[in-house]
């Protein structure tokens, strides 16, 4: 009997007859007895098929797509293009396109989704090839690039990814291998195609912060705010390339000065007073209107200081630095020249409604008398020799430049309901305080502001608290601050104030120079009793924001400076005297944690002067400063002669209203409206009306608000940090600017927009256990000065 023998195979070919299927497919036929698939299992270890032909690379010269990247970059996003950027994209479309980058539209596709992932980036509006932000998304395109097209995974959100209409409906080529689409994740998908992570988990972030506005608010110190350069010739800012040093070359400081000047230059090129108009204007006056109030055809063109030679005789305006010339007179400085100036005829615009004094930029109005004509020869008459122009510039009218509103410089369109940025030209897309541009997220945090503290509702949690020269060597102080917080101490965690601002000084006198019978072991006991006033409010500390703003008499400046004026910007106060507070935050965090009912995890910020406190992210600025620029006003600033003949002191605050002020009044009331024919009439008689102190107050808004700057002295009178000197400009203007001046009475003022507040002094003078302090509403935008006993 013979065995009947199976083949290895597992079947016998005489049992089923010849099969040719077997030996082209080493898969066996589909029976239920094997259990085999009806159709052949697809393999995804092979390597993709090309679906498209191999692109030839061409040489593209950058001429070649100028045209296409004007209209896709310049046109439709806003965006410019530099020299660099424009060879560097001839190179990548040359390369993978090849010669139907043309014919087949794929270099506007390119181009197209190049622009989006640059603005996605945050990049700012001019594409450069030095941020290293091109690159990174060249890089990431040419991992996607297939026949002179982008692959886009259908998973993908068109926002967030790069659309392709050749890819595959079954699968996506990735790294040279096949992937289902259904195992393509959103996040692997982005990482892969190296996009940015703006928009990626947007709303896992606000799920995290939660719905309290606190979480949203950033305190961004002077020394790390981006340290920005307006560029003229490029009209636009960048970011300062080398690291900031405290000893500089000497050039940084002329860079300063010339910072300034810029800056203000194109601010009034871009001020409606300053474009000619299409029909004849009438006769050109120094007396201006406010940039939100229609102008009625007038047209000023500045004068630089190198083109009055030989127009002698001639009525220029001129914008300049006011300063001191070595002969002790006053002069007009500006780029490209000075020139002695004579302000004895002149008479200021608003008269007694801002101040003028050497440091500030200003716009002179007046008659250039050329050195022939000079009655005799003086010390500054020195031929051009040294920059300073022969001759004299007589001024009529001094004014300072017009100031420009934040909506204005951003570029956002106030009109419009949804509070989006519009398409107005500004710099929407610089990213002035490190926390993102207005252009890239701007949008999105005004309906994140809309949601958690809307205006038309009263919200607590939006208040700020502002306290001001808290002496804590002063007994009264530390009994006023705790009378002060014990009326926010009834308040639950998501009603009380969303931050509390101490502002110094922190001492009367110059503790750590001598001053006092103080030392700093006793300045370090001061704030341990601060800490123990703060411990007997756990709610307050474990629900709120404590920011410490120091002035000129804390450490470590005022070791040096004995109280005086102290360079600028300034470190915080120094942790070695800070521990004890922290101690107490760190308790009433501690007691939130075991106590599940109670919430909030509240910090104490010591921070420089001056700080700027970012809330919801470019949409609410905040500027906190301390420092005494009333008195120092005071004590440099020009005085005119008043239109009796006799000197008006500049100190003076209470004199009568001049006929001039109608148009001062117009632009402190910040209305979009066209003054009626009487407004003079009815202005003069309003500002009458206006207390001395509601006067003073207007007039050291203006002044400071108009020159962009916190300190708009010489650095002789006031030093400052070259290289940090870009933290003190206030261009674009905050949204509020807390101007701590003990010397000022408290006030709550809006100009342009800005709302300015002087919080005074915590302990009022002269009233007898009265504390004082000022209460912001981040909703609203309004200041309200209240006062409490104790």
């Amino acid at each position: 009997m013979t065995e009947l023998q199976t083949p290895r195979n597992g079947i016998s070919k005489s049992f089923f007859g010849p099969n040719k299927s077997i030996a082209s497919n080493p898969i066996p036929s589909s029976s239920p007895a094997f259990a085999t698939p009806a159709h052949p299992i697809r393999s995804y270890n092979q390597p993709p098929r090309p679906l498209t032909p191999t692109v030839l690379p061409v040489l593209l010269p950058p001429a070649a797509i100028r045209p296409l990247a004007f209209r896709v970059f310049t046109k439709k996003h806003n965006l410019t293009l530099s020299s660099p950027a424009l060879q560097a994209l001839a190179t990548f479309v040359g390369k993978h396109c090849g010669s139907g980058w043309r014919e087949a539209g794929l270099a506007e596709k390119v181009l197209e989704e190049t622009a989006k992932a640059w603005k996605k980036e945050g990049g700012a509006v001019i594409v450069e090839m030095d941020s290293g932000k091109l690159v990174t998304i060249l890089k990431s395109l040419e991992g996607c690039m297939s026949g002179g097209r982008v692959i886009q995974s259908l998973g993908l959100s068109r926002q967030s990814s790069l659309v392709s209409r050749n890819s595959s409906l079954d699968e996506v080529a990735l790294n040279g291998e096949l992937v289902r689409p259904d195992s393509l994740g959103r996040e692997d998908s982005q990482q892969s195609l190296g996009l940015s992570n703006l928009d990626v988990g947007m709303d896992e972030e606000e799920d995290e912060l939660g719905n309290d506005p606190r979480n949203y608010l950033k305190v961004v110190s002077a020394f790390e705010q981006p340290r920005l350069t307006y560029v003229a010739s490029r009209k636009h800012f960048e970011k300062a390339s080398k690291p900031p040093s405290l000893f500089p070359d000497p050039s940084h400081k002329t860079q300063l000065f010339r910072q300034r000047y810029n800056l203000i230059h194109q601010r009034l090129l871009r001020n409606e007073s300053f474009h000619a108009p299409t029909i004849a204007p009438r006769a050109p006056s120094l007396q201006r209107s406010s940039s939100t109030i229609a102008t009625t055809q007038q047209a000023y063109k500045l004068t630089s200081i190198a083109n009055l030679l030989g127009r002698g005789g001639t009525s220029h305006l001129i914008l300049g630095l006011l300063t001191i010339a070595p002969t002790g007179t006053l002069a007009l400085s500006d780029l490209t020249g000075s020139i002695a100036l004579d302000l004895r005829h002149a008479r200021p615009i608003p008269e007694d409604g801002a101040w003028f004094a050497p440091g500030m930029i200003v716009l002179v109005d007046g008659l250039y008398e050329d050195e022939g004509a000079s009655i005799g020869a003086t010390l500054g008459g020195g031929g051009g020799v040294g920059g300073t122009i022969g001759g004299k510039f007589i001024g009529v009218s001094v004014g300072g430049p017009p100031c420009e509103r934040r909506e204005v410089t951003l570029g956002v369109n106030s009109g419009a309901t949804s509070g989006d940025a519009g398409t107005s030209a500004g710099f929407g897309w610089v990213d002035f305080l490190g926390v993102g541009s207005e252009r890239a997220i701007g949008s999105r945090m005004r309906r994140l502001q809309r949601t958690l503290l809307p205006a038309e509702e009263e919200s607590p949690r939006g208040r700020m608290v502002i306290l001001g020269e808290v002496n804590l060597d002063d007994g009264r102080s530390l009994q006023a601050l705790k009378k002060v917080l014990s009326i926010y101490d009834g308040d639950s965690c998501e009603d009380s104030p969303m931050t509390f601002i101490l502002i110094g000084n922190f001492v009367k006198t110059a503790v750590m120079a001598g001053g006092g019978n103080g030392d700093s072991i006793e300045y370090k006991e001061y704030f341990n009793n601060l800490a123990s006033t703060m411990s007997d409010f756990p709610t307050i500390l474990r629900s709120s924001t404590f920011v410490f703003v120091p002035g000129d008499n804390d450490p470590w400046a005022s070791a040096f400076s004995a109280g005086a004026a102290t360079v600028i910007p300034r470190q915080s106060v120094p942790e070695v005297f800070t521990s004890r507070i922290k101690r107490a935050f760190a308790t009433a965090n501690a007691e939130s944690s075991r106590d599940k009912t109670k919430k909030g995890t509240g910090e104490a910020v010591w921070t420089t002067n001056p700080a700027r406190l970012s809330l919801f992210g470019p949409v609410h600025e905040v500027v906190i400063f301390r420092d005494d620029v009333t008195g120092r006003l005071h004590r440099s600033a020009v005085r005119f002669r008043s239109q009796d003949g006799e000197a008006d002191e500049a100190s003076e605050v209470e004199d009568d209203a001049p006929e001039s002020m109608d148009i001062d009044e117009a632009v402190e009331a910040a209305e979009s409206t066209i003054p009626a024919p009487k407004a003079k009439e009815s202005a003069s008689s309003n500002f009458s009306t206006v207390s001395s102190h509601v006067q003073a107050a207007r007039k050291l808004v203006k002044t400071v608000l108009d020159q962009g700057h916190l300190s708009p002295f010489p650095l002789t009178t006031r030093p400052v940090l070259w290289d940090y000197a870009a933290s003190l400009q206030l261009y674009p203007l905050p949204t509020a600017l807390i101007l701590a001046d003990p010397a000022a009475v408290p006030f709550a003022v809006t100009y342009e927009g800005c709302h300015v507040m002087n919080p005074g002094k915590l302990v009022t003078e002269g009233r007898r256990g009265t504390a004082r302090w000022m209460e912001y509403d981040a909703a609203t935008r309004k200041g309200t000065s209240r006062e409490t006993l104790f």
